[in-house]
């Protein structure tokens, strides 16, 4: 029963992550020039699913033997990085322009990201109710045994 306590609070942890990712991304929509020299790449998290999924987990669990291979729920296993070209747009006056007037301007679509923060904030939403659920439940079975 307690496995579904972790479940919910791994994929709560990834879609905090996922909701800060964005954010970070809006924050940088105009960062025309990082450390490395050019503009802000968009970043996302890639998830990854923790149950390894395997027949001999499967039957682990059934006969009742719990170990650290049985974990399910999602992790976030890097931030990758958006490869997509980066916006040109003319403003010879910007002092990152190229010789034609051109600024090179961060892969971020803000229309794209708003999509992104609103689907990571009902899956956040998703594993709350489920983490409710899963503390009503345990609730109302201690109740049983203690009547």
């Amino acid at each position: 029963m307690f496995s579904n306590f972790d479940t919910s609070a791994s994929g709560l942890t990834a879609q905090r992550l996922r909701m800060d990712t964005v954010a970070d991304n809006i924050a940088n929509v105009n960062t025309t020039r990082t450390e490395e020299g050019e503009p802000y790449r968009r970043r996302m998290p890639v998830f990854s699913s923790r149950d390894s999924g395997s027949f001999a987990n499967f039957i682990q669990r059934r006969i009742g033997r719990f170990g650290q291979a049985d974990e399910q729920g999602v992790e976030v296993t890097e931030i990758a990085e958006d490869e997509s070209p980066f916006k040109q747009v003319y403003n010879p006056e910007h002092p990152d322009a190229d010789e034609e007037g051109y600024v090179e301007k961060p892969n971020v679509d803000i229309t794209m990201e708003m999509v992104d923060m609103i689907d990571a904030s009902r899956a956040y939403e998703a594993n709350v109710t489920a983490l409710d659920t899963s503390k009503n439940m345990a609730m109302r079975a201690l109740d049983i045994g203690g009547a």
